[in-house]
């Protein structure tokens, strides 16, 4: 008979050791351990009976022991495709262990035949299935897949997340989210596969009972809406912030706030003043390319018919900072990718940029095109290494229409421009320039300083001891800053902080390009599961590559 009232323990598997996203260096100069918490497994314990015991383990910032298993019934376990490998091997362990196991998420909603050995997964919104899952364990049911209806949950039924689950204190920033989905067709993207085109969004009260509970709990500091496009739903949207201005004026402006949103945004200037004086700081936003027909190719009509660098001086100019996504290897680029990209990046000031090569991830437009054109490695969505899943330098995992060497060499040269310190911290100048941090997130910044000066001061304590090389850099922006506008100083810092991590991450996407580049050179005809295969065997693809490649420059 199965017991009424199981121990839950909720397990958040590693993200692969690389990653141009886990800012590991920059929690370290910050004493925090992770960027962010599971939202996701957090909202699914709050959906759970309340008298069933639960637990939750962030491997991201702790081990997983025997013991924390041996205390539990049931191990759920939810992940994106870069926590793949550990995901698998950690609910191995657990069902070794006698446990039963279930496993929610994107990776398992977009790829469900990876997780057969899984006993339970949950394919899609928590929200529309899991009171499905609780009624099948409870009636002693220890297998089987459960789907929720695409599309449809009504995220107004979405709990507040058991933030008390969690150390606040081990994460750079803590996560909360308004809406699901986006209303663009971009061919790579799987978001609108996953959450649709139709962006749902939270009621008002809900989001900010959300916030009350961060600010009851005691945090302070940095909330992100992790939502898939912000201005996705922009009428729902615009009718919230002067609610969210208004909660942040009645309780000191105690949250700094980022967010994901389309380039369009820029479109919208009462939508941007909100966002500033609700004290939104940062946005991440999808460029991918400056090639107009390239963007009308991968389907991101959306940023065609603008000026791109304009647009986003627009964003900054209402006190935002803008990091920025790109992505090489379509099929369509020309040969002069590579500057076309870089200069963009430098015109529109552009410190933070993302750039990734393309990746074919499962349950997209673009896998399904390229498996129909016969061109998609069969191991698309497996990982094999610790350090794969990061399209950074797992990506083309197709056979691609131009030389593979000849994008993987216009990407070197992105990543080597963009990312040398001298360019990096100019472009932060140069954004400094641009922002008019006026509104209350200029305030929120002063604030900060006076409040959080220990914060800062650690930081730098950190930044200059544990980083010498860098050292000089800091305290140059940390002077231009002061001198030209004292008010932009939490951008500046925010972004420093990120070189950190960006600086030694971009020496080890180019040492990986001039392995698979030496690869290439070597084996001008292998297709792509021979490239892949290569890099997934010891050693990546071997120094005798990377020397005689060496050896030729």
């Amino acid at each position: 008979m199965a017991d009424p009232t199981p121990k839950v323990l909720l397990v958040y598997p590693k993200f692969s050791n690389v990653s141009f996203w886990n800012f590991l260096e920059t929690c370290e100069l910050t004493n925090a351990k992770y960027p962010a918490p599971p939202l996701g497994l957090i909202t699914v314990a709050a959906m759970l009976p309340g008298d069933w015991p639960v637990r939750l383990v962030d491997t991201n910032t702790e081990e997983l022991t025997d013991d924390q298993i041996d205390w539990a019934d049931i191990v759920m376990f939810s992940g994106m495709i870069s926590q793949q490998r550990h995901l698998l091997n950690e609910a191995a362990r657990c069902k070794a262990r006698g446990k039963v196991t279930v496993v929610g998420g994107p990776d398992v909603s977009s790829h469900p035949e990876m997780y057969s050995d899984v006993d339970i997964r949950v394919i899609g919104e928590a929200e529309g299935v899991l009171d499905e899952v609780i009624a099948a364990l409870r009636s002693g049911i220890r297998s089987g897949e459960f789907r929720a209806p695409l599309h449809t949950v009504d995220v107004t039924t979405t709990p507040i997340p058991r933030y008390d689950l969690l150390d606040l204190d081990d994460y750079l920033m803590i996560n909360v989210q308004l809406s699901r989905g986006c209303p663009f067709l971009c061919e790579f993207c799987d978001i609108i596969e996953l959450f649709g085109r139709k962006p749902r969004t939270k009621m008002e009260d809900q989001i900010l009972s959300e916030l009350d509970r961060l600010y009851e709990m005691g945090y302070r500091g940095h909330v992100d809406f992790v939502d898939d496009n912000l201005i996705g739903n922009k009428k729902s949207v615009k009718a919230f912030l002067p609610k969210l201005v208004e909660w942040q004026r009645a309780h000191g402006f105690p949250f700094e706030f980022s967010t994901e949103a389309s380039l369009n945004l820029a479109d919208d200037h009462e939508f941007l003043g909100l966002m500033r004086d609700a004290g939104f700081f940062t946005t991440f936003v999808g460029i991918e390319s400056p090639d107009p027909d390239v963007l009308v190719a991968m389907k991101k009509k959306q940023n065609t018919k603008r000026d791109i660098a304009k647009s986003i001086h627009t964003i900054q100019s209402y006190g935002i900072f803008v990091i920025a996504g790109f992505i090489v290897g379509f099929d369509n680029e020309s040969e002069h990718a590579a500057q076309g990209m870089i200069e963009l990046i430098e015109e529109a000031s552009i410190p933070v940029a993302m750039v990734g090569l393309l990746t074919a991830l499962p349950n997209t437009q673009l896998q399904r095109r390229l498996e129909a054109e016969g061109r998609l490695d069969p191991m698309f969505g497996v990982l094999e290494k610790d350090d794969d899943g990061d399209q950074c330098v797992s990506g083309l995992n197709f056979q691609t229409l131009r030389p593979r060497k000849d994008i993987l060499g216009e990407y070197y040269t992105v990543v080597d421009t963009i990312m040398a310190p001298e360019s990096f911290f100019q472009r932060v100048r140069n954004m400094v320039d641009l922002l008019d941090p006026s509104g209350p997130s200029g305030d929120l910044s002063r604030k900060m300083i006076v409040k959080d000066a220990k914060h800062l001061m650690t930081f730098f304590w950190n930044a200059t001891t544990k980083r010498p090389d860098l050292r000089g850099h800091y305290w140059r922006l940390l002077a231009y800053v002061l001198r030209k506008k004292p008010r932009a100083i939490k951008h500046a810092l925010y972004c420093a902080a990120l070189y950190a991590h960006l600086g030694p991450f971009s020496e080890y996407v180019k040492r990986e390009m001039k392995d698979q580049i030496a690869f290439c050179e070597k084996h001008p005809d292998a297709n792509a599961t021979e490239v892949y295969r290569r890099r997934m065997g010891e050693g990546s693809f071997g120094t005798e590559d990377t020397k005689e490649l060496t050896a030729a420059e």
